[in-house]
């Protein structure tokens, strides 16, 4: 797998002011205190070259010699000196910070926390001593979610016990980390599932507990590139399938479960299949959306339905009564 870009980004921008407090260095005493190879870090002294300042052309970029064995800045383009935020960019920067300590998994909470302080400290210091208000605390990270993060940043497998959805179960499994990612403003870990034989995303707030194993994450190598990796459903022909009519204006639906099979009609409404666990859990579910969704098959749900209308509708008639 290639070398993560974070670790690339954080390196290069710090392989300047590097460089400006070690004038003359050699390549191969810089590529062994940056821990990279002299052919990688030819390849990001490469990439420094055609970086710089607005404008981008002579006298605005990076420049540096290494074309012997030593390495000379000429031109920083000012990245030797500290950074400093003007108050747009720094209260962007803080939503932005926010924003990523309510994503669990995504980053080290403390780690953010303190990042943000240090902004708003120097922010309202910049602005006359007012200081932005912090968002609400989302509290301390879960063991669960630490000990993700923690298998992610390893590279090892994890125990998981996990509420499945389309199963309304919680099960137990092995898997194999492969990264994080954020699917509608929810944090996931995507992985190889070694009980599922696929890889699948578990959403974090439904993992309800994660054990780091001692053992490395091994992941197929060809499940690293399926096209179908970042799917959040994967239909399950042992659960029991329902048919769905959709009216055109609560076609939202379908962005908030899985859906297959899907049919436009002219008028715009949607016929669709869904997998549920269990009839009773689908019954309130189909009874919720009321006449936006009508219940096609099996029989037995469409039933359950009616079951449940009838018993609302005496219930608000005793109400009325009394």
């Amino acid at each position: 797998m290639s070398q993560r870009l974070s670790q690339r980004l954080s390196r290069l921008l710090n392989m300047v002011p590097y460089f400006v407090a070690n004038p003359g260095i050699t390549k191969a005493e810089a590529a062994a205190e940056l821990g990279v190879t002299e052919t990688q870090l030819t390849t990001d002294l490469n990439q420094l070259w055609v970086c710089g300042l607005p404008g981008y052309g002579p006298g605005d970029l990076i420049d540096l010699s290494f074309e012997e064995e030593t390495v000379q800045v000429s031109f920083s383009a000012g990245i030797d000196r500290p950074l400093r935020l003007t108050s747009t960019e720094a209260m962007s920067l803080l939503i932005a910070l926010r924003a990523l300590v309510e994503l669990p998994g995504t980053a080290d909470p403390s780690s953010v926390r303190g990042a943000i302080a240090k902004i708003e400290s120097a922010a309202g210091v910049a602005a006359g001593g007012v200081v932005t208000p912090a968002s609400a605390d989302p509290g301390p990270e879960s063991p669960a979610v630490r000990a993700v993060r923690s298998a992610v940043r390893h590279g090892n497998a994890l125990d998981i016990t996990y509420f499945s959805a389309s199963r309304d179960a919680v099960t137990r499994r092995v898997v194999d980390p492969v990264r994080v990612v954020l699917v509608d403003n929810h944090s996931y870990l995507q992985a190889w599932c070694r009980l599922a034989g696929g890889v699948r995303l578990f959403r974090y707030d439904r993992i309800d507990a994660a054990v780091e194993l001692d053992e490395p994450s091994r992941p197929p190598e060809d499940a690293l590139t399926e096209s179908s990796s970042l799917d959040l459903f994967h239909d399950d022909d042992t659960l029991p399938q329902a048919r769905l009519l959709i009216a055109a204006d609560h076609v939202w639906v379908m962005d908030y479960y899985p859906m297959t099979d899907v049919v436009v009609r002219a008028d715009g409404s949607v016929e669709a299949s869904m997998r549920f666990a269990t009839l009773d859990w689908m019954a309130r579910l189909m009874a919720g959306f009321g006449i936006g969704v009508q219940v096609l098959g099996p029989p037995e749900l469409s039933e359950s339905v009616r079951s449940r209308a009838r018993a609302a509708l005496e219930m608000y008639h005793q109400q009325v009564g009394s």
